[in-house]
């Protein structure tokens, strides 16, 4: 039996822990032993299988208690412990932190790690730290995961030449829904309230479509990320008085039922990895209006006027000139939603999982030999 572990910061809601626990889950029932190791534990976490080992790899009472710098020994040499008695076939870490942890707690061992970016590199792999610590720990990398060509292209040679470019998986519930005949004077948001999603954007341009539209009304579903951005929200809707059609709706479960009747969804990233959310809406059949932020996610999968629009980023007036365009041209939305429901087979769960499987079956098989 071959054996994975998952190495990433926490398990706590967000898209790399999203796919950790849907690609955990579909090893283990594939056959594999399947092994998450984090360094905490997080407030509202995904459900993992019950196949799927979780192991606490990061700093133990007295650890805490340790200098900054002896912290971050600490934490290499817990994964290395945790990885020399597991002997894994292969560590896959999600996110910047954890590729270079798992890079440093492998270094004299003869274990591959694959190394996944999930984010903007322009100002997350950029610092002097990342250049020195990339050409030093990327180099050993077997192989990287991107989301987006604009995502590789900011890495060096070496790292490209042994990469792939995945989509994450759309969760099951998403795709295969019936397109409804009637639709709500609804426009939806989905995603955690976090600086980076801009959410103000969407409040401040909702609040010009409403001045053409007042039966419409936006709603907002997603956590608090305890950034103060659900206050600036807050603040943004009271000072545009727009407490009666702009609703912040909290966390949902059942977001394929929220959405699917709305007319369209609306999202106004600064930038993001590849965003969940979008393809999410897209998979029910929604009309979507997205910024085309870096590093390039919507644009990988929208394409403008055939299943989707791409209005620049920040740009509060063309955001709220295309919300008004499909409002106005249902038939346009309309064709727009049906186009946008294909991408549920191109990202279905078994698809994505066979290309990660394949991928990961390539790096641990030795050349020269197949099972």
């Amino acid at each position: 039996m071959k054996r994975i572990v998952f190495h990433l910061n926490c398990m706590e809601r967000g898209g790399a822990e999203r796919v950790v626990a849907t690609l955990s889950g579909q090893f283990a029932e594939h056959g594999y032993e399947v092994y998450i190791a984090t360094e905490w534990q997080g407030k509202d976490e995904y459900e993992i299988h019950s196949r799927v080992k979780r192991v606490h790899v990061g700093l133990d009472a007295k650890q805490e208690q340790h200098s900054r710098i002896q912290k971050f020994l600490d934490r290499i040499f817990n994964l290395r412990r945790f990885l020399k008695k597991v002997k894994p076939d292969i560590v896959i870490a999600f996110a910047r932190k954890a590729n270079y942890r798992a890079l440093t707690a492998t270094i004299g061992m003869k274990l591959p790690v694959l190394i996944s970016v999930r984010i903007n590199p322009i100002g997350y792999y950029d610092f002097l730290s990342d250049k020195i610590q990339i050409p030093f720990l990327f180099r050993r990398a077997a192989g990287c995961v991107f989301q987006t060509q604009q995502q590789r292209d900011f890495f060096p040679e070496y790292v490209r030449r042994n990469s792939r470019i995945i989509l994450n998986p759309i969760d099951e519930k998403f795709i295969g829904n019936e397109i409804p005949e009637e639709r709500e004077s609804v426009v939806v948001h989905s995603g955690r309230l976090v600086d980076f999603k801009n959410q103000c954007l969407l409040i401040n341009a909702f609040a010009m479509v409403h001045q053409t539209h007042p039966d419409y009304i936006l709603r907002i579903y997603g956590p608090d990320s305890f950034d103060g951005t659900k206050q600036q929200l807050e603040d943004t809707i009271c000072r545009l008085h727009a407490e009666e059609y702009v609703q912040l709706m909290g966390s949902s479960s059942a977001l394929e039922k929220d959405m699917r009747n709305a007319a369209l969804a609306a999202y106004s990233s600064d930038y993001e990895g590849m965003p969940n959310v979008v393809l999410e809406a897209m998979a029910l059949g929604l009309a979507v209006v997205s910024t085309d932020c870096p590093p390039g996610g919507p644009r990988m999968v929208i394409q403008h006027e055939k299943n989707g629009l791409l209005v620049p980023v920040g740009d509060r007036d063309a955001l709220a000139a295309a919300i008004n365009r499909l409002i106005e041209d249902r038939k346009l939305a309309e064709q727009l939603g049906k186009n946008a429901a294909k991408i549920g087979q191109m990202a279905s769960p078994q698809r994505i999982f066979e290309e990660w499987k394949d991928y990961i079956e390539e790096i641990i098989t030795p050349k020269g030999r197949a099972d």
